[in-house]
């Protein structure tokens, strides 16, 4: 296993899972039903077309092989204010490929920040990983997920926000720590 996924792993299992941001991990990532793929893609088209290759194989492949998949690339995408532009090029994937509907891209970046906040604001860990990646998702899976959570996805963000606000950013700082 490359360091990168090992890291993704690792935040996957701490972040995601340990302070519970994503109520429905847990089941798929036990299952083995989260695919991490590490793009070496050294620029934006052959980046694309990995993309292109993830969308296919989710969709061709049934969710109880292959739930969710994190494309992951450790180095293309050093500043957020470009990956997040480029989310307007993935949107356009997701529509080039019928998938409108079928699948969701949940962005996430270790330089992260939602607008109107500070960089150093904690809830934008939320959505900080080691590494910038795409998570895509099937959208009858969150659906399913989200009706089995009570059927509120704003319930799940405020209780978020709120565990990293408790959590603060020394906590968050303390999670990657190796002491």
């Amino acid at each position: 296993m490359s360091e990168i996924e090992a890291a993704t792993r690792e935040w996957i299992e701490k972040a995601v899972i340990g302070l519970n941001l994503c109520p429905f991990a847990r089941a798929v990532y036990v299952k083995n039903q989260v695919r991490i793929v590490v793009s070496t893609a050294r620029h934006l088209d052959a980046f694309l077309d990995d993309l292109d290759r993830e969308l296919d194989l989710l969709v061709n492949t049934p969710a109880e092989e292959i739930d969710t998949t994190l494309l992951v690339h450790p180095s293309l995408f050093p500043e957020f204010e470009v990956f997040n532009d480029f989310l307007n090029v993935v949107d356009d994937v997701v529509t080039e490929h019928e998938l409108d509907g079928v699948i969701q891209v949940a962005p996430f970046h270790p330089l992260f920040q939602f607008e109107g906040t500070e960089p150093d604001d904690v809830t934008n860990c939320t959505n900080r990983s080691p590494f910038p990646t795409l998570h895509l998702l099937r959208e009858e899976s969150v659906e399913r997920a989200v009706a089995t959570e009570g059927g509120d996805a704003e319930a799940i963000v405020d209780r978020n926000l709120t565990t990293l606000r408790q959590l603060g950013l020394s906590g968050w700082q303390a999670l990657w720590s190796k002491t």
